[in-house]
């Protein structure tokens, strides 16, 4: 094999793995701004936009290894969870472990659905698409510990569907110029 091809592949292998490392650690900096709410057990937290734009930025496989990694660490113990909360696995367990389980799957879908180039409309559809299935997770596991999907529906959606459509926005906004550059990257 030519050693220019081995180094360019070594290169982007190198690149590929530092963009999940600091996709991982994007989310981990963003799940520190918890905001506990008042009659719910799941905090307001930045973690959906940064699951968004890690999905987005880095495309289907990158950005769901970068969130599988994120999952690992954090049911190890490392402390890359929201401050609040059951620590380790057991927080995969707890009422925010839906949420969590859903990031990889959501920035995959994120990914797929981004294209570089795609647009607004693009990147609208993109995000809301992850969002949702970051909210079908959720709202799947406070159904199984509450017994009603109307009060887990009350307790895991309906306190955030105004901060969302914020981070919606603020998602698209970040993506639209980043996309295509961090991906040619990669």
């Amino acid at each position: 094999m030519d050693q220019t091809l081995v180094l360019e592949n070594s290169s982007l292998v190198a690149r590929r793995v530092g963009a999940v490392v600091l996709g991982t650690a994007l989310v981990a900096a963003a799940s520190q701004v918890a905001i506990p709410l008042p009659g719910t057990p799941v905090p307001m937290t930045l973690q959906p936009l940064a699951v968004l734009i890690v999905g987005g930025l880095l495309g289907p496989g990158l950005g769901a290894a970068s969130l599988a990694l994120y999952l690992v660490l954090g049911a190890a113990g490392l402390p890359v969870f929201t401050p609040v909360g059951l620590p380790g696995i057991a927080r995969l367990l707890g009422p925010t472990g839906g949420y969590l389980l859903a990031y990889p799957m959501a920035a995959s879908v994120v990914g797929r659905l981004a294209t570089p180039g795609g647009g607004v409309a693009r990147l609208a559809l993109a995000t809301l698409a992850g969002l949702l299935l970051i909210h079908v997770g959720g709202l799947a596991q406070l159904a199984l510990l509450t017994g009603s999907v109307f009060t887990a529906a009350r307790f895991g959606t309906a306190p955030f569907l105004v901060g969302d459509l914020l981070k919606l926005v603020f998602a698209i906004l970040l993506l639209r110029p980043t996309i295509r550059p961090v991906r040619a990257r990669l």
